[in-house]
C-alpha cells in the first residue's frame, strides 16, 4: 500500500519498477504459453492463426505406443531416481551440517559439482562408465544418473532447513532413552521434512526433464518422455509435441504449487521452534 507522504519521484519509481517486473515475467512466460493453444490446433502444422479447436492431438498422445512407453519409462526412472537422490542427499546434508572435519568445504563442492558442471560432460563420462559394464542401455544406469543430477538439489534444501534447526529438541529426545534412530524418525524428519520434500520435488522435476544424459544412455525401450519429444522434433514435427509440452508445464505448475506450500509450512514450523 502507497504511503501518503510519498513524493511523485517515489510514486513513479514504485509504479515503474512494478510495471518493469511485469514486462519481464511476460518476457519470460509468453514463449512458454505460446504452446498452449497450438496443442488444441485441429489442423496438423504448428502454426498460427488456429485453423480450428479440437483435441485431436492429446487422443493421439495417450493412443500412441511410443508415447505412452515414454512416459512409463519417465513415471519408472523419475520417482527411483528422486527416492535414490532423497536418501543420500539428507543423510549428506545432515552430515556436513553437523559434523566439523578438515575438507568439508571441499566434500561440501564435489558433491553440488552435478549442477555445475555441463550436463553434456556428465553424459559422456555416464556413457564411459557404464557401457564397459554392459550397463550402457538400462534402467539402472539412467536411475543412478539421475539420482546423481538430483542430490545436490536435497543437500541445499536439507540445508538451508537444517539451519533454523533446534538441536536442543535432538538432546532433549537423547536425554529420554531414545536411540539415534528413533531420535531421527520421530523429532528430525518431521521438523526437516518440507525441506526434503522440496529437494525431492526439484530432483523429480531434474530427472523428468533430463533429455541430454538419456541420449547417451538409454536404448529405444528406455526411452523417456523429453528424449520422445526431442526425436520427434528431430524427426517428425508433429502438434502431438504441443499436447505433450502442454501436460508437462501443467505438471510443473503443480510442482510449483507444491513447492509454495511446502515453503509456507517451513516457515510456519520455524516460527513454531522460535516461539
Amino acid at each position: 500500500m502507497l504511503s501518503p507522504y510519498m513524493s511523485p519521484v517515489e510514486r513513479l519509481w514504485y509504479y515503474g519498477l512494478r510495471i518493469l517486473c511485469g514486462l519481464v515475467l511476460l518476457f519470460l512466460i509468453l514463449p512458454v504459453l505460446v504452446i498452449v493453444p497450438l496443442s488444441f490446433n485441429s489442423g496438423t502444422f504448428l502454426v498460427y492463426p488456429l485453423q480450428g479447436v479440437s483435441l485431436r492431438w492429446y487422443e493421439d498422445f495417450f493412443m500412441s505406443a511410443d508415447w505412452m512407453r515414454s512416459l512409463k519409462n519417465s513415471l519408472i526412472i523419475a520417482p527411483a531416481a528422486t527416492m535414490l537422490a532423497m536418501g543420500f542427499g539428507t543423510l549428506a546434508a545432515i552430515g556436513l551440517t553437523r559434523g566439523e572435519f578438515r575438507g568439508k568445504a571441499l566434500v561440501m563442492s564435489l558433491l553440488i559439482s552435478p549442477m555445475i558442471v555441463p550436463v553434456v560432460i556428465i553424459g559422456v563420462a555416464s556413457y564411459l562408465f557404464f557401457a564397459p559394464l554392459g550397463l550402457g542401455n538400462s534402467y539402472l544406469s539412467l536411475i543412478l544418473v539421475h539420482a546423481v543430477l538430483g542430490v545436490p538439489f536435497v543437500i541445499i534444501t536439507v540445508s538451508a532447513t537444517l539451519q533454523g534447526f533446534n538441536h536442543n529438541l535432538v538432546r532433549a529426545a537423547a536425554s529420554l532413552g531414545a536411540s539415534p534412530i528413533t531420535t531421527f524418525r520421530r523429532v528430525t524428519l518431521p521438523l526437516i521434512a518440507p525441506g526434503v520434500i522440496s529437494g525431492a520435488l526439484f530432483a523429480f522435476a531434474t530427472s523428468f526433464d533430463e533429455v541430454v544424459v538419456t541420449l547417451f544412455l538409454a536404448g529405444p525401450e528406455q526411452a523417456t518422455l523429453p528424449r520422445q519429444m526431442f526425436s520427434g522434433i528431430r524427426e517428425n514435427l508433429s502438434p502431438t509435441i504441443a499436447a505433450a509440452a502442454t501436460l508437462l508445464i501443467g505438471f510443473s505448475v503443480l510442482l510449483l504449487l507444491t513447492l509454495e506450500w511446502l515453503r509456507g509450512r517451513s516457515e510456519r514450523l520455524r516460527t513454531q521452534q522460535v516461539e
